[in-house]
């Protein structure tokens, strides 16, 4: 079969290694770094959490379907080219949108400064625009910062600012990571993450800028602010410039929406499909296992590509975007690596000759986890991960950009639980037989409710390094488990599509509640509660899961269906004798475990 250029293993195995690095490359550059710059854009936390579970909620429906008509009439490489085509196309219809904040120029790239103070008759809101210079060395953001002031006596206040509901007729539209104007009141309100971040405003005094609009913009159309009596004055004044802001505001969620969900159509079957076609290339040959090793190479690819893309934004975004909002480096980098990759593609191998396999093997794998209570909980468990996992991933870089995180420090904390994750593997047979496959799922569990407590209660950028080598653990070392727990479980035919079921169906629907939830969490309370209540409800969870454990039925040792599906015909005599011995130990072992 060697001679077969069609089943050359060696080759196919280095074509996928080299796409799997490319794809985590292409993967890191747009997507750790997504809700960052949808807040740059202007959108509040409800508004970024609606995009984000929109794009976890098509990755979870539609990314099976696409591969299932890819497998069914024979389309997998007209897929995968397709794919990588579109995604590169989409993923650019995002630097068009036009975000809140219209102000030519960026900022950060000019030497302006500039101070400007309107003064209206008193009863109406005053309307303050405050410019400041970036330093020509600064790798700051540049944006603006919307406050609401009142005229009182003559003089300019912070009134309302980080009050509770009912104590103040006005409430902020945004607010900066850290100014020179942080009152006490103000550093409480940046705690709640409630604002979206305008491009510009960075931790020191003299850089970045801000503007200071009233009246203030209402979270949703059609809200009460407006209607309150300290704002009638300054409505019928400023009217037609808030009702162009609210038409702004529309058009940027609408436009960000659409091209979101464009490009989560085209990117999402891409993984599945790829995986499909290599793993049942190394079926043919019997070389699967083979198949095993390959995450790694995207492991690395995205730790390369988070660093590499995070590091070339600060340089370039003056030089590529003379207005709009920081990021769009990532946008135009993730466009020119699925254009490597799509070259890469052409090599990759997909069969072209496989037997068909049976079109209801998903519903199967899903009546299986229906009906096994050891899946079922397994289930949950995931789907409540996923939610979690998405707060962090929607919010963290918020947090750390309020504390004056740098895009390439943000880039290192990810890479840093990536790489823990690779150098953990080694151990994952002994960390498997030391703590059981249960123990191994209530350790990751307990670590990742450890990382959200600990990220309600950071006090500066780098805190988040030390919290992030836990990754290796609540992530890395949960999924081996849930995998075992999969492959034990399973029954024949069903390993793979029980694995897609979990990886994508489940995990992508606990992600998108969790997104839709968070944003109005951390709109109502703030993002520490928000990280708060997850802990909670994970270490509620966790106490369920490990206290349900020796209720449910007892797990056979021996998958006997496994063993039936096995062709004798297909083996020799001293083939057949060894699985003989295998099965007469085996029975052995578990029936003086029983006894134990």
């Amino acid at each position: 079969m060697s001679a077969n250029p069609q089943w050359d293993i060696s080759r196919a195995l280095r074509v996928a290694r080299l796409f799997h690095l490319v794809c985590g490359v292409r993967d890191a550059c747009v997507t750790p770094f997504l809700t960052l710059y949808l807040r740059q854009l202007g959108l509040a936390a409800p508004w970024v959490g609606i995009l984000m579970g929109t794009k976890h909620l098509i990755a979870a429906s539609w990314a099976p379907f696409c591969a299932f008509l890819a497998r069914s009439h024979q389309k997998r490489r007209v897929l995968l080219t397709a794919s990588l085509l579109g995604s590169a196309g989409a993923s650019l219809f995002m630097v068009l949108v036009p975000p809140l904040d219209r102000d030519p120029g960026d900022r950060r790239c000019n030497g302006s400064h500039s101070l400007t103070a309107e003064g209206p008759p008193p009863g109406v809101a005053l309307t303050v625009t405050v410019t400041l210079a970036s330093e020509p060395t600064s790798n700051s953001a540049a944006g603006a910062l919307s406050l609401p002031l009142e005229r009182s006596s003559g003089v300019a206040g912070t009134r309302g600012f980080g009050e509770g509901p009912g104590k103040s007729g006005q409430e902020p539209f945004s607010y900066p990571p850290s100014s020179s104007m942080g009152s006490t009141q103000g550093a409480r309100n940046r705690s709640r993450g409630l604002h979206p971040d305008t491009p510009g405003v960075t931790g020191s005094p003299r850089e970045g800028a801000f503007k200071v609009i009233s009246p203030p913009l209402p979270l949703f159309a059609g809200g009460t602010a407006l209607a309150r009596p300290a704002n009638q004055s300054a409505a019928k004044g400023d009217g037609r410039d808030l009702g162009l802001s609210l038409e702004g505001l529309q058009w940027t969620f609408i436009l960000s929406l659409g091209s979101v969900v464009v490009w989560e159509l085209q990117t999402s079957p891409l993984e599945q499909v790829v995986d499909d076609s290599l793993y049942e290339y190394l079926d043919f040959v019997d070389a699967t296992d083979r198949y095993r090793s390959l995450w790694v190479w995207r492991l690395l690819g995205t730790s390369v590509g988070v660093c590499g893309i995070a590091a070339l934004v600060g340089p370039l975004d003056c030089f590529l975007a003379a207005s709009g909002p920081r990021g769009v480096v990532h946008f135009y980098g993730y466009s020119l690596v699925s254009a490597l990759a799509l070259l890469v593609s052409i090599a990759f191998p997909i069969p072209v000759c496989r037997q068909r396999e049976p079109s209801y093997r998903t519903v199967k794998a899903l009546s299986l986890v229906v009906s096994d209570p050891h899946l079922t909980v397994l289930a949950l468990t995931i789907f409540l991960t996923g939610g979690a996992t998405s707060v962090v991933q929607n919010f963290l870089f918020w947090q750390m950009k309020d504390h004056g995180s740098s895009e390439l420090i943000m880039g290192f904390s990810v890479a840093l639980g990536l790489l823990g994750e690779i150098l953990l593997h080694p151990f994952k047979a002994p960390l498997l037989r030391k703590l059981s496959r249960v123990g191994t799922v209530g350790l990751g569990l307990g670590c990742l409710a450890g990382q959200l407590l600990y990220y309600s209660f950071l006090w500066s950028w780098w805190s988040v390094l030390p919290a992030q080598i836990l990754s290796a653990l609540s992530h890395g070392a949960l999924w081996w488990a849930v995998t075992t727990s999969i492959e034990h479980l399973a029954t024949p035919g069903t390993e793979r599509p029980l694995s897609a079921l979990f990886q994508g169906h489940v995990c992508e629907s606990g992600a998108s509640l969790g997104s839709f939830v968070g944003g109005f969490v951390v709109m109502r309370f703030s993002l520490p509660v928000l990280y708060q209540a997850c802990c909670v409800l994970l270490l509620l969870w966790l106490a369920l899961f490990l206290s349900i454990q020796p209720r449910l039925p007892q797990e056979r040792k021996i998958n006997y269906s496994k063993l039936l599906a096995v062709e004798a015909s297909d083996t020799s005599d001293s083939e057949q004798g060894t699985e003989r011995d295998w099965l007469v130990k085996a029975m052995t072992e578990e029936q003086s475990d029983c006894r134990g």
